[in-house]
């Protein structure tokens, strides 16, 4: 019974490649043309087949000395060769994944709920209460600075800031009857 490197080498009319080579250099030369033509037909794309098959071979050479004496090191090259495209197939798909899930962040059908509450809860003050809330807790300012943007006191924005509060708390509160 033939291996399948053995069925491969006699389509292609060569055995060269399963004689073990002596050094990784001479290695090298006899497995690069066809690793490289392997990964095209699994790639379609030469410059990925080229990138797959530069890094399956510093793989192999970082191990030489225990690759060399495997039983089929040409066998282990293109097995590493293939767990590397894999590899960067199962990347592709992460990142794929990441990149189409919808960014986690906040509802648009509760921000616009939450909108809606807000300008209906400020038409329930008055034009300075409303103004003074604005102005304090919307825009940051304090009592002083507020005060003359509005053109009133600094207490008076308080009391009517106060007053807005309470409008507000007695509005969200439910009814107790």
């Amino acid at each position: 019974m033939m291996s399948m490197d053995e069925q491969a080498a006699l389509m292609t009319g060569s055995l060269e490649h399963l004689q073990v080579p002596l050094d990784f250099e001479e290695f090298f030369e006899t497995e690069r043309e066809r690793l490289f033509r392997a990964l095209l037909l699994v790639t379609h794309d030469s410059a990925e087949a080229e990138d797959l098959m530069q890094e399956a071979f510093v793989r192999i050479w970082e191990r030489w000395d225990r690759v060399a004496q495997v039983e089929d090191p040409v066998g282990y090259l293109f097995k590493t060769a293939m767990n590397l495209h894999r590899s960067a197939l199962r990347r592709a798909l992460t990142a794929a994944k990441r990149s189409l899930r919808p960014p986690a962040g906040r509802d648009p059908f509760d921000e616009v709920a939450d909108r809606d509450e807000a300008v209906r809860s400020l038409a329930l003050l008055t034009p300075r209460q409303r103004a003074a809330v604005v102005v304090t807790e919307l825009l940051g300012y304090s009592s002083e600075e507020a005060g003359a943007i509005l053109g009133v006191r600094p207490g008076t924005v308080r009391t009517l800031t106060s007053q807005a509060r309470a409008t507000l708390l007695a509005w969200k509160e439910p009814d107790d009857d």
